[in-house]
């Protein structure tokens, strides 16, 4: 054995001995198959059938887990469709409680975008109609419950969107879907010593967001995916309600991004780490022509809450064993053309102040620590305080933390979360916007200090500034999901569709118990 790679083996070994047991135990069995959702497309009357039901799982031995799936146990199939082509969909609900499906990316009138205002109800079927005019891109759906969605995700519904058009059909690409062209959904849950999945809107989510201590990929837990030598194309979704990733390969080999929300680049942009946000996807390449196997991993992130065991170091998501089989040779250069940015002069501008209640703040910092412990806070800087290594707070009260368990129940976090000072109104859209005409909209968290990962819907745009910086390449295409961290973003919107005031379109953190507490607000378009 060569020392380089006796080395590689050790460390690996080394960082797999300090994974929790569940971890450990992944390791010493053999692992499951990627699991690959099938592909759904309308039938010769254009038509396609989604159900929302109810599942089971069996992740622990001899324990049935309760989930949600749509068209089975969790999650849903890949609906392909085609750009130009219209197809009706029927949305059957068989789940206990209502929900909505809402067409995550698609540029669709208000009326179809299945917003928080489309309620299934239990036993009923909800028909839209839709005739997509948007470049090729893999969007998703899943629900939009007011005040639920964040448990209705966590449950697992949810599913990809393959929009297809002529210029992706006919770039030089891995296509075969399940063997070099396949999804990587990924999703953290958190399960209870019954098995069952665990979830709760109370003062901690409603400040930091749910997040679990388990990693599923496609709904596996660290599973193997056998692929040809060559070129491979992952279709990436953090679906996760309030964790951002950080993706790596294990070795270090390139993830070329070809793809980004809204469709394709311009050209591959070559990156060692990609950063995703919640709701956020990406097309990447990556190169498995040498037939070595690697893991494409999850690195830590300085996010609060997101840093405990075993996020706090890298963690395999997936194994992609090359076998034997000679797969796509090349990389395409170049894509497709993006159009130029048009000129911003004399632009509608809209100014969106996300914040956070005081009190959610407090309390929510307060609790996360109570319950967790230092390690949470990610030694991150915050107006409240400043967490560090040495486990000490610099401003922050410990005599108020008492009684946090309880979580003060006088105190109403429903509507602790804010766009412009006010909490999301099912009844009073906040503005109206023309249709086809461009908007610059700047989405700040100044003062906030939390991540925000922001999704308009009815539209892609492009990112101006991000953060208060000029967006990275991979960033630069067409977009529905922007970042928002303690400063400003900048975007370029532009809708082509109406939305109603019985079916306005959203903008929102897609932090889920962000959105569910209020950071969220409804628009009109009109003519």
């Amino acid at each position: 054995m060569l020392r380089r790679d006796f080395i590689k083996l050790t460390a690996v070994l080394g960082a797999a001995s300090a994974f929790p047991l569940w971890n450990q135990n992944v390791w010493a069995v053999e692992k499951p198959t990627l699991p690959i959702p099938p592909i759904l497309e309308p039938n010769a009357q254009g038509k396609i059938a989604l159900a929302l039901q109810t599942g089971e799982m069996n992740w622990f031995p001899n324990i049935a887990t309760r989930t949600w799936g749509i068209n089975g146990a969790l999650l849903g199939p890949a609906v392909r469709l085609q750009r130009g082509k219209s197809v009706t969909v029927e949305v059957s609900n068989h789940l206990p409680q209502a929900s909505t499906l809402h067409w995550h990316g698609l540029a669709i009138p208000g009326d179809v975008d299945g917003g928080p205002h489309a309620l299934i109800q239990p036993g009923t079927t909800r028909m839209v109609s839709l005739t997509l005019d948007q470049p090729a891109a893999t969007c998703w759906f899943h629900p939009h419950t007011h005040g639920k969605t964040g448990h209705q995700v966590m449950m697992g519904l949810g599913g990809l969107v393959l929009l297809e058009d002529e210029e992706s059909t006919q770039l030089p690409l891995p296509k075969t879907w399940g063997n070099d062209d396949f999804p990587v959904i990924l999703q953290d849950k958190r399960l209870g010593e019954d098995g069952q999945i665990e979830y709760q809107l109370d003062v901690v989510s409603a400040a930091v967001g749910w997040f679990g201590d388990r990693m599923f990929t496609n709904g596996a837990v660290y599973p193997q995916h056998i692929a040809p030598r060559g070129w491979l194309r992952l279709r990436l979704l953090n679906g996760c309600n309030a964790r951002m990733l950080n993706l790596a390969a294990s070795d270090n080999r390139p993830l070329y991004v070809i793809a980004s929300d809204g469709g394709f680049l311009a050209e591959p942009v070559k990156l060692t780490e990609l950063p995703i946000l919640m709701g956020e996807r990406f097309e990447v390449l990556v190169d498995a022509s040498d037939g070595k196997p690697f893991d494409l991993v999850t690195l830590p992130v300085k996010q609060m809450g997101m840093t405990l065991t075993p996020f706090d170091r890298p963690l395999p998501v997936l194994r992609i064993q090359p076998s034997l089989a000679q797969g796509v040779k090349s990389m395409p250069d170049s894509l497709v053309k993006l159009p130029v940015l048009p000129s911003l002069a004399g632009l509608q501008e809209r100014w969106l102040q996300l914040m956070m209640d005081p009190k959610l703040d407090t309390l929510g910092m307060q609790g996360l620590m109570e319950r967790y412990g230092h390690q949470a806070m990610a030694g991150m800087s915050m107006g409240h305080g400043k967490v560090d290594a040495s486990n000490s707070m610099t401003t922050m009260d410990h005599s108020k933390m008492a009684g946090m368990d309880h979580g003060e129940p006088s105190f109403d976090f429903s509507h602790a979360n804010m766009i412009n000072g006010k909490a999301f109104d099912m009844t009073q859209p906040a503005f109206e916007s023309k249709r086809g005409k461009y908007e610059k909209w700047t989405i700040s968290g100044e003062g906030d200090m939390m991540l925000h990962p922001f999704h308009i819907h009815g539209t892609q745009f492009r990112i101006l500034s991000e953060n208060g910086k000029p967006p990275a390449a991979h960033r630069a295409g067409w977009k529905d999901t922007v970042l928002v961290d303690g400063w400003r973003s900048e975007v370029l919107v532009r809708f082509d569709h109406l939305a109603s005031a019985e079916h306005p379109y959203m903008a929102h953190c897609h932090l889920l118990e962000h959105e569910d507490t209020g950071m969220m607000l409804g628009f009109t378009v009109t003519d």
